[in-house]
């Protein structure tokens, strides 16, 4: 069995030729399954919604009364949130007959409920009165629930993450064997399991705490939207849209995409979610596999840092940069996001647009929705995340607070709209509530099965930083950088690049962000001068781009699994549409003021600059041009390098400069193109082309 991300409507470790793709005739049946289902399986199932149900009510609790030493809440957090995963995932071990990892599952339910019970009740003693000290069956205890955390995050993410974890812990060891900037005086196997069980901190750390206070109801509001069926309303957008854009059916898979991913906290899982039915449509028009694996792929990335959640980055962001707000970091993403967005429309356009047979879908979709529906619909899924904006950014109340609020408007609205629908149209009440009640408990299932994984890896995480933290690493890598680059920035800033995405590996956003936060930007922070929120931008932009970047690329892995295509095809599809993505960090730490938190002239016009530099990448990239091949390849060359010099150079003489010489080239190119051969791809139908 094939360790990965999750991938799919569980968060089994499948292999992605298991990844299932749904019948054209289910294409716009998004709604989760209103049943369990039969046998073995089913009863797992009906154990997890049960026992979701006090969870959630727990995390509704706990936010709205905040009644509980937060670090004791996240312990109890942590638990529940293993025990749903080790409940989800035995039936699947015991269907395969794999008696040893049944038993491994089984023994970790038992280690965990024995220290979430022993570290509940007797937190204040351990964390506080003995805090540096423990009993030897303390230490049995953290060594028991250590193994059960790397096991499971072995389970879920595979061995390149094994690796990870363990090169963190044993890296506390390994110390006094090092030689350089990267020994340190070593750790003792005590105080190491101190660390990361029976601290308060390690896997019960900050970032347990944060996802058990901020990020866990977000992603429950992710696992209510697909049990009411938003993919619905969504694909069906794509009908409407195509008609006033070739590219229509395409644009809606990004932005189905896009909207889910900004708030489920993980670019491979949200492949998986939305590309089981973003794929297909665009398969079904016409859409090569490539494309559209590298336009899922694109469209989940993105969807990371996009405002107001940014894959739930924003609030760690918030949380570790001193004297910056919420709203500081969200306002700060603005800008980079409307490049990004752009960007990704125009080269979506341009590689989808030629492909497409039938940009209105003729024939597939002829269930549309009525205009009452379209405003109920809108309604149900709009009002929730129009709330949490106006909370977050005009009220300005606390995280928590609008992400309960988010989540009880998404829970309240999709049980309202559905019988107000059902009264219109003199239906059954009775049968529509028990509907959505079902809807509902699968949506709190849902939310656990997007949940856990990311809590497991960001558990895991959390204990590997405080073991790096206590060795000073983060000032080893500050002065290896600092040697490499000899000093020059450029440099740095792109080994810092490649860093950052070597330990992202195709991580949830949250944790390929701490660590790369924690490990790199330091370093452009006191090295380089470079501002806290450009430093963190920087580092957080970066540490997505692994999953589109091979060999690694599990997003991509993820959307080809699905497409059926070619992975390294699928890779270069998505390279070639995420290109500016590539470019934006080094915007960021030579033009601060794009991500500065404030809408001066500064940034305003450094924003629009690296816009059209961007756009003529783009442009460079993905335009289908009529010449020979080598006036062809000269004129992707100069427009992507142009773009390139536009979006970064520090002196906005020289950025104007380019720009001026990407218009000239514009003019020429128009001036001078050729018309399309009869019959060929490009010129059949619209042709893509603006």
């Amino acid at each position: 069995m094939v360790k990965n991300d999750e991938s799919t409507d569980d968060i089994r470790g499948a292999d992605q030729s298991d990844i299932p793709t749904p019948a054209d005739e289910d294409i716009l049946d998004t709604s989760a399954p209103l049943t369990v289902a039969d046998g073995l399986r089913g009863k797992f199932e009906l154990a997890v919604i049960l026992g979701s149900i006090p969870f959630w009510l727990l995390v509704f609790w706990f936010s709205r009364t905040q009644m509980m030493d937060r670090g004791r809440y996240g312990i109890l957090f942590l638990g529940g949130v293993l025990l749903l995963y080790l409940l989800i995932e035995l039936p699947y071990t015991i269907e395969e007959k794999n008696w040893l990892e049944t038993v491994m599952l089984t023994a970790s339910g038992g280690i965990v409920s024995v220290v979430t019970v022993y570290l509940f009740a007797f937190y204040t003693d351990v964390v506080y009165t003995r805090a540096g000290q423990a009993y030897d069956y303390e230490i049995i205890l953290a060594l028991a629930i250590s193994l059960v955390v790397i096991y499971l995050t072995w389970r879920s993410f595979g061995m390149t993450f094994l690796i990870v974890v363990l090169g963190g812990i044993g890296y506390g060891f390994a110390g006094p064997y090092l030689s350089g900037t990267l020994s340190h005086g070593g750790l003792t196997i005590e105080r190491t399991l101190r660390i990361l069980a029976i601290s308060g901190d390690g896997f019960y750390g900050f970032l347990t705490q944060l996802v058990a206070a901020w990020i866990a109801l977000f992603l429950l509001y992710a696992g209510l939207l697909k049990a009411y069926g938003a993919f619905g309303l969504i694909l069906r957008i794509a009908v409407r849209s195509a008609k006033y854009i070739d590219s229509g059916i395409a644009q809606t898979a990004v932005l189905a995409s896009a909207i889910i991913g900004s708030v489920n906290g993980s670019q491979t899982a949200n492949a998986g979610m939305t590309g089981s039915f973003t794929i297909p449509l665009m398969k079904k028009s016409g859409i090569k596999p490539e494309t559209a694996g590298g336009i899922e792929a694109v469209a989940s990335t993105s969807g990371q840092v996009l405002p107001p959640v940014m894959g739930a980055g924003a609030f760690i962001m918030a949380s570790l940069i001193t004297g910056v707000t919420y709203g500081n970091v969200i306002i700060a993403g603005l800008i980079p996001a409307v490049i990004l967005v752009v960007s990704i429309f125009i080269a979506v356009h341009y590689v989808a647009a030629p492909q497409i047979n039938d940009p209105s879908m003729s024939g597939l979709f002829d269930d549309k929705l009525s205009r009452k529906e379209g405003i109920l619909e809108s309604t149900k899924y709009g009002l929730p995340l129009l709330l949490l904006v106006y909370q977050l950014g005009i009220v300005q109340v606390t995280v928590m607070t609008a992400a309960l609020q988010t989540a009880v408007a998404m829970i309240a609205l999709g049980l309202l709209i559905p019988l107000i629908d059902t009264a219109l149209e003199g239906g059954s009440l009775g049968a529509t509530l028990i509907h959505t009640l079902k809807q509902t408990l699968e949506g709190f299932r849902q939310g656990v099965i997007v949940l856990a994984p990311i809590a497991i890896i960001l558990a895991a995480i959390n204990g590997v930083v405080d073991i790096l933290m206590a060795t000073g690493v983060p000032t080893a890598i500050s002065l290896t950088l600092m040697d490499l680059s000899g000093g020059i920035p450029l440099i740095a800033f792109f080994l810092a690049m490649v860093i950052c995405i070597l330990l992202g590996l195709g991580m949830p956003t949250t944790a390929s962000y701490t660590v790369v936060a924690l490990l790199i930007a330091p370093t452009l922070i006191n090295q380089f001068l470079i501002p806290d929120l450009a430093a963190h931008y920087f580092v957080f932009y970066a540490a997505i781009l692994a999953g589109l970047t091979p060999p690694i690329a599990t997003c991509v892995a993820v959307a080809t699994g699905i497409a059926g295509g070619d992975f390294w095809r699928t890779c270069v599809e998505a390279i070639k549409i995420s290109a500016p993505l590539f470019v934006l960090p080094f915007v960021f730490v030579y033009h601060p003021a794009v991500v500065s938190g404030e809408f001066s002239a500064a940034s305003l016009s450094a924003g629009a600059i690296a816009l059209l530099g961007s756009i003529a990448i783009i442009h460079g990239i993905n335009y289908r041009f009529t010449f020979d091949r080598g006036a062809t390849f000269g004129l992707r060359l100069v427009f992507a390098v142009a773009g390139i010099v536009a979006m970064v150079h520090p002196v906005q003489m020289v950025q104007f400069g380019a720009l001026g010489l990407v218009i000239v080239l514009y003019g020429l190119q128009t001036t001078l193109k050729r018309p399309e051969p009869a019959g060929s791809v490009a010129g059949a139908g619209r042709g893509g082309q603006p």
